[in-house]
């Protein structure tokens, strides 16, 4: 029997039907040779420090850096509670029994890093050494499926995809855990604050760019506008900026309305615009945010709707690019639009089909894990509108892509006027190609307008020649402003993460910058939630603005490396090259593992004056510190703490032991009294599920008589 096993139950009965297994067992389906099982997305993950017996917070602990890293079944949390999920462990019983039968594994987690590694953590867990291959498909329809399972892969061709996935995981945990406790010791009784490899230096941008608003000074400046007429058609131009008031008097003075300007200078440009790229995920979610006020988070879980339905391909991609074996199939997808589409789309199909395509999204090369987003040639039937917006804005890009480029005439005109230049500037379109079918969602984004220049460009210029004069017909002299770069929004913050902060505006350019980015496509949006999740920022419409609470980490760490944006793009960098083959396991960790000892010393050397509210501890009574006399313990939502950390006693434990979450008489119980009372859940070490007490001595499970 060969076991298939999928990311999700949704996906495992799909593959189930076109596999032609039937036969609906408890956490599996089976037939034609094949089980086809399911994780719940990653079913096993990292140990948390108690499983290395660190129960309690102390500067003494840390770093932590277990000698090797252990797995542990996945848990949920519940109204702030740890707490053991029986619905994880009981699949993962279903699929170590299916594996005791297998003669072969086939992997059909979600193509990808993550996929890969929520696969790997079940085999390694269950000590699993049942060869296995892997299913890497680009899109759910049948005919990719069944093309899928003809062309399995070795799963050993994954084993680097698989190292940087493990990587990524071990350093998020090593610097998250080491650091979170380091600020929340060093801050003393203020509760806990969270830190993290990629959250981090993503909130410090939000803050960076919040505070540099907040801060900024307009400075005014001065223009002249004079208005011309040229047979039939009226035009403006105006004069380079002045930075003093006098200035622009003066030379205001000079002119007046009737007077006469040459033209001295005519420049036309022909500009030839290629058409955007094709979508991958992070330019999707920046789109559908500035058009439909969609988070990153929202735009990809309708993406990931819209895989399963089996209407676009698969959506986590970081590509723009697709290659030559799918280029050769673009000419039906146009076909299918043509025939499905709605009109504007439609239209722009039929002018596609059998014609010579723009190749700019065409490169072997630049295809990563996965090609750009497309659709399929599944008909899509009635949709959400969210999903149809999403649906449509895929689509369309694919026929604004393969379009013609946009050719157009810029032309400069120069004027004289006594001692002032007044420019006017025109554009004509003389082929329209892509941007026939392209709608202007914010002709200029906000954040990418000239923060000086406000002058809207002339609509239609006349014909006009060196030598003419022409007569001023309006005249005025405004005042200006320079503007602030504007607050993130999240699809600034988007951009910005793809490209470590760099403000670079080519697509190409930005393309190339993408291995050194902030995180992954796929993970972006989860960094973006989990922000809003810590109360570290919040949204104001469009724009994201950090909290008291975001803007305290922010100023405590906005100098360590940490904060430091460039740095996670380094590591990102190194670990799509392990994906590679071009860095290895052991030099990466090597690396974070100095790391986590140095940034875990700078942060609990900080001394710390938050200027934020008190964290209210989350208690009736008191209860005695058993370390120091005078101290009292207030509980917290994760954690109990000293009162009397100013004071030197750094006394801190986790408030979940052993899989059971103590509420207030219980942790009296065990602080001051050395025990709890008899508990049920209690983990023990050899991993079941037991009535038992905890007892302080060691917090080793001590058994019921």
């Amino acid at each position: 029997m060969k076991v298939v096993i999928a990311e999700k139950p949704s996906v495992a009965r799909d593959l189930a039907r076109v596999m032609g297994a039937k036969d609906i067992k408890d956490g599996y389906i089976e037939g034609n040779g094949y089980a086809f099982t399911y994780a719940f997305g990653h079913l096993v993950q990292l140990c948390t420090p108690q499983a290395y017996g660190y129960h309690s917070w102390a500067a003494s602990n840390l770093p932590i850096i277990p000698p090797a890293f252990a797995l542990e079944v996945k848990k949920v949390r519940k109204d702030g509670r740890q707490i053991d999920d029986s619905g994880a462990a009981k699949q993962l019983n279903t699929i170590k029994g299916l594996l005791d039968k297998a003669e072969e594994i086939i992997v059909a987690t979600d193509a990808g890093r993550e996929g890969e590694l929520i696969f790997r953590n079940i085999y390694y867990y269950l000590k699993s050494e049942v060869p296995f291959k892997r299913l890497w498909i680009s899109s759910q329809t049948d005919k990719a499926i069944k093309a899928g399972f003809a062309a399995l892969k070795e799963g050993t061709e994954y084993d680097s995809l698989y190292m940087s996935a493990r990587s990524r995981s071990e350093s998020d945990w090593l610097i998250g855990i080491n650091a979170t406790q380091a600020i929340t010791l060093a801050a003393g009784n203020k509760g806990l604050l969270s830190l993290g490899r990629v959250q981090t230096p993503t909130l410090a941008m939000i803050c960076a760019r919040y505070l540099e608003n907040l801060d900024f000074k307009p400075q005014a400046f001065f223009k002249i506008q004079a208005g011309f007429e040229k047979d039939g058609i009226s035009f403006t131009a105006t004069s380079n900026k002045f930075d003093k008031k006098e200035d622009a008097d003066a030379r205001f003075e000079q002119l007046k309305v009737g007077d006469n300007a040459e033209v001295t200078q005519v420049e036309a440009k022909e500009t030839k615009e290629q058409p955007p790229l094709l979508y991958d995920l992070t330019t999707l979610q920046q789109d559908a945010n500035k058009k439909y006020g969609y988070s990153a988070d929202q735009t990809l879980s309708i993406a990931q709707t819209l895989y399963e339905k089996k209407v676009i391909t698969y959506p986590r991609t970081g590509s723009r690019y697709i290659g030559e074996d799918v280029f050769e199939t673009i000419d039906p997808l146009f076909q299918h639009l043509a025939a499905t589409a709605p009109e504007n789309i439609a239209a722009i199909s039929r002018n596609l089909i059998g014609a010579k395509l723009n190749r700019r999204s065409v490169d072997d090369k630049k295809v990563t894990d996965h090609h750009a987003l497309l659709v399929t040639d599944e008909k899509p039937g009635p949709m959400p509108k969210d999903q149809q917006h999403v649906y449509e804005m895929i689509a369309k890009r694919m026929v604004e892509s393969f379009s013609e480029i946009c050719i157009k005439d810029i032309t400069t005109v120069v004027l004289k006027a006594a001692d002032t230049e007044l420019i006017a500037k025109g554009t004509v379109i003389r082929q329209y190609g892509w941007r026939l079918s392209a709608e202007q969602v914010e002709p200029a984004a906000e954040e990418e307008k000239g923060n000086e220049d406000q002058d809207n460009e002339n609509a239609q210029l006349p014909k006009l020649t060196t030598g003419e004069w022409h007569t001023m017909r309006s005249l005025a002299l405004s005042e200006r402003f320079t503007k602030a770069k504007p607050v993130h929004t999240e699809a600034s913050l988007l951009k910005a993460m793809e490209t470590s902060g760099k403000e670079i505006e080519d697509e190409e350019m930005r393309q190339a910058m993408k291995d050194c980015g902030l995180g992954t496509p796929a993970t972006r949006a989860a960094t973006i939630e989990t922000l809003f999740q810590r109360e570290y920022i919040r949204r104001e419409k469009k724009k994201l603005v950090p909290t008291d609470k975001g803007l305290t980490i922010y100023n405590l760490v906005k100098d360590r490396s940490i904060a430091k944006v460039t740095l996670t793009g380094k590591w990102e960098q190194k670990l799509e090259e392990m994906r590679a083959n071009k860095v290895s396991y052991d030099v990466f960790m090597k690396h974070i593992k100095d790391y986590t000892a140095k940034i875990t010393g700078e942060l609990l050397q900080l001394k710390i004056a938050i200027a934020q509210e008190e964290a209210k501890p989350q208690q009736k009574g008191k209860i005695k510190c058993p370390k120091c006399a005078p101290g009292n313990i207030h509980l917290f939502e994760k954690i109990a703490q000293c009162d009397r950390y100013a004071q030197g006693c750094d006394f801190k434990i986790w408030r979940t032991l052993n899989g059971v979450f103590l509420e207030e008489k219980e942790m009296k119980n065990l602080l001051e009294k050395g025990k709890t009372s008899v508990l049920k859940g209690v983990k023990n070490k050899q991993g079941q599920m037991v009535e038992a007490a905890l007892t302080f001595e060691n917090l080793r499970v001590s058994p019921v008589e």
